[in-house]
């Protein structure tokens, strides 16, 4: 007997972002609450007239880009993601990003200009929603993995007849079993201890990611899947969202911390 909550979470619409919409915001509120006051002042000030001006208000934004803007959102689909699956998780510019054409190169671009002060506003602002996106996206494993199955997009899974896939499982199937909204996801994410290197960049983390894709048992032995699988990996994504949390600040208080003052915080 298959359980219901996991045909559930095979049900759930394909999406191109890593994590889903929710995993999206909750890397940005986590990111919320460990910048800077400078940063936070320089984050409002950019999405000042946003219809939502927050972090988790824009985080999904690039993925909406196909609606709202089709020839920027053809233009930045490679942005999102990196396959170094078959290279053992070594992350080589020249070989995995040509023409800077990957999630890790497209975050130290658009860092770059979020961290420009002589560029206008607007530009800066669209850095922003890239850089709040793509830090979440590349600390999705299949966002790192590998090019022979499209980041576990053709690697089927199937529950009780119900068919989806292995890169859907983890953009949010793994996710709704939890069956939590997001301030209780973010009670659960801010209680696990967790040590984040500072410095290490997107590079290091598009490594690590993969790696968690290179593991045994990230890949079920054959389609069928079960509760198992989830009481496995559901703790691997949490670990995940946490630490995108904490790195998606790490950036945007290197690019913004030092541009304003911010006396109240």
């Amino acid at each position: 007997m298959m359980r219901p909550v996991l045909a559930a979470l095979l049900l759930v619409p394909s999406v191109a972002s890593a994590w889903g919409p929710q995993g999206h915001r909750l890397v940005a509120r986590l990111a919320w609450t460990e910048l800077d006051p400078a940063a936070r002042a320089q984050v409002r000030q950019l999405l000042a007239g946003e219809s939502d001006p927050t972090l988790h208000g824009i985080a999904n934004w690039a993925d909406q880009l196909r609606e709202h803007d089709p020839d920027l959102g053809r233009r930045s689909t490679k942005w999102h993601y990196v396959n170094i699956g078959e290279h053992d998780c070594s992350y080589d510019t020249a070989r995995d990003c040509p023409q800077d054409d990957c999630v890790v190169e497209a975050i130290r671009q658009q860092t770059g200009i979020l961290a420009d002060t002589s560029r206008p506003a607007a530009e800066r602002r669209q850095a922003l929603k890239f850089v709040v996106h793509f830090v979440g996206d590349v600390h999705q494993p299949l966002h790192a993995g590998h090019a022979h199955d499209k980041g576990g997009n053709t690697f089927q899974v199937n529950l009780d007849g119900d068919g989806s896939n292995l890169h859907r499982l983890w953009d949010s199937g793994l996710l709704n079993t939890a069956g939590l909204d997001d301030d209780a996801w973010m009670s659960r994410l801010q209680d696990m201890p967790l040590a984040v290197s500072a410095g290490e960049g997107p590079a290091a983390w598009a490594e690590a990611s993969c790696r968690v894709v290179l593991e045994p048992g990230f890949y079920p032995a054959g389609p069928r899947i079960d509760g198992d699988y989830v009481t496995t990996w559901l703790p691997v994504a949490q670990a995940q969202l946490r630490r995108g949390g904490s790195h998606l600040a790490e950036v945007l208080n290197q690019a913004l911390g030092a541009q304003a003052d911010d006396p109240q915080g």
